[in-house]
């Protein structure tokens, strides 16, 4: 049992390989729609997640702390709908948001490009010089997306097991080889893999709530659970706000102790 991601190109074919896949274990299959859908909450809607998701930092990057609420909430409805495993999840960087599970089969497709110029004609019923600007914009705001939050290059190999190209192979042969690669040992998970998924789970929720709830969603956490032991890295504007931190995440289910010794509290004037 494990955990699949697909990391794809827009209209590269990660989606009918997600698919095949999810038949062929028996593992749900879970796209970044999906899971905005979910995510979705009152002031935060689907497309304000995708937007999050895809768009690139502007010039000034005005909506940067925007960006983090949205990627915050989006992230904990994520965990939570992976914390049970046998899920194959595509999106352009899945790998990176579920950061701290493992292992993860982490996959990587690519498709020629005149491959992929076809399906976006089909499907969006463009030219073929409108459809390589399509792809163009897409690839670009990705990498510049992955570049900015994370510091990578979404298209480096080094960041996946394994890295098909579906100009070489169908998808049958390539849900066959990757599928194969999930049955590897190396891949399960092992030990006490439960608390580990539901670890991430409530470290994302505890965010994502302190980052729509009105009081505290100025600030920006890093957060990590071990055992439903939450450690809180970051930085208040007011002493007072360490209470409301701690409401907040108390109400998390899972939450057993807080860790806030590693916040910094303002300076004194």
């Amino acid at each position: 049992m494990n955990i699949i991601t697909i990391s794809r190109g827009s209209f590269g074919g990660g989606t009918m390989l997600a698919e095949c896949l999810g038949a062929a274990l028996g593992y749900r299959c879970l796209s970044r729609e999906a899971v905005a859908e979910k995510a979705a909450a009152p002031g935060v809607s689907q497309e304000q997640l995708l937007d999050a998701l895809s768009k690139p930092p502007g010039f000034l990057e005005r909506f940067r702390h925007q960006r983090y609420q949205f990627i915050a909430v989006f992230q904990a409805t994520l965990a939570e709908e992976i914390k049970a495993g046998k899920v194959v999840y595509h999106c352009n960087a899945g790998h990176l948001m579920l950061q701290g599970v493992s292992p993860l089969l982490k996959v990587r497709v690519i498709a020629p490009i005149e491959k992929r110029v076809a399906m976006v004609q089909e499907r969006l019923k463009i030219s073929p010089k409108e459809a390589r600007a399509y792809i163009h914009k897409v690839d670009v705001d990705r990498k510049k997306w992955t570049r900015f939050l994370y510091g990578v290059n979404w298209a480096d190999s080094a960041l996946y097991d394994v890295v098909v190209n579906l100009g070489l192979m169908s998808v049958q042969e390539a849900c066959e080889m990757v599928a194969g690669a999930a049955r590897q040992k190396c891949f399960e998970f092992v030990g006490d893999w439960r608390t580990q998924l539901q670890d991430v789970a409530i470290g994302s929720r505890v965010r994502a709530n302190l980052a729509i709830n009105p009081a505290t969603s100025h600030l920006e956490f890093e957060i990590t659970s071990r055992q439903g032991r939450v450690s809180f890295l970051g930085r208040v504007t007011r002493v007072d706000e360490l209470e409301e931190i701690k409401r907040v995440a108390q109400g998390v289910p899972g939450v057993v102790a807080l860790d806030l010794s590693e916040v910094l509290l303002p300076s004194p004037l």
